[in-house]
């Protein structure tokens, strides 16, 4: 019997090893800071897809978000050897960098569409600003309103709207529901309409 329980040891595997553990994102940041491009990769693996939907929970478009998710993995890279343990985890430290990227970018988005609408306006306005001091400043109100009612009625809205009122071709557009193409197109039919009727010269 002892023979037997021998023979029934010596057959069996050897237990097998324990699977060595996956790297931490702090292990492997701290390893890319060294310069392990390999690292780095799994690194990257890690942590891209949450990045990425962070950016697109905030920017609402695929591919600003994934050229955002990009810009923070980069930064990441170029970032690693100041990344302090102390202060945060390596998942939490990535998804604050972008964030931060993600609304800059919305800000620069924004910026950039509001300088165009000002200089649309403005590129609208230089042509005909003596036909809106004219209507402004004539003592002939009667003439005025006649001038503006000969208009058709997008096209004196969005006039008294955005030379009047002073609002953008966006903030006309949107206050009456109209595309900015179609609102930019009567406000510049509407000006060479009223100019004629008022008799303004260029």
């Amino acid at each position: 019997m002892t023979a037997a329980r021998a023979t029934v040891t010596l057959l069996r595997p050897p237990p097998l090893a324990a699977a060595p553990s996956a790297p931490t994102s702090e292990e492997l940041l701290g390893r890319s800071a060294r310069g392990d491009e390999r690292a780095f990769a799994a690194l990257y693996d890690q942590l891209v897809g949450s990045i990425f939907g962070t950016a697109l929970r905030v920017l609402r478009s695929r591919a600003i978000a994934e050229e955002v998710t990009q810009e923070v993995m980069l930064e990441i890279w170029r970032k690693a050897a100041h990344y302090d343990p102390a202060r945060a985890k390596v998942s939490t430290w990535a998804l604050t960098i972008a964030h931060r990227r993600a609304i800059d970018r919305v800000r620069s988005e924004q910026s950039a569409r509001d300088r165009e609408d000002r200089a649309d306006l403005l590129d609208l306005r230089r042509p005909y600003d003596d036909v809106a001091e004219a209507a402004l400043s004539t003592e002939e109100h009667d003439l005025v309103r006649g001038a503006l009612s000969a208009l058709t009625e997008l096209q004196r809205e969005s006039i008294l709207l955005a030379y009047f009122q002073g609002l953008t071709c966006q903030e006309v557009a949107d206050r009456l529901g109209v595309a900015l193409g179609t609102i930019k197109t009567r406000l510049r039919d509407g000006m060479i309409r009223l100019r004629d009727t008022l008799g303004v010269t260029r």
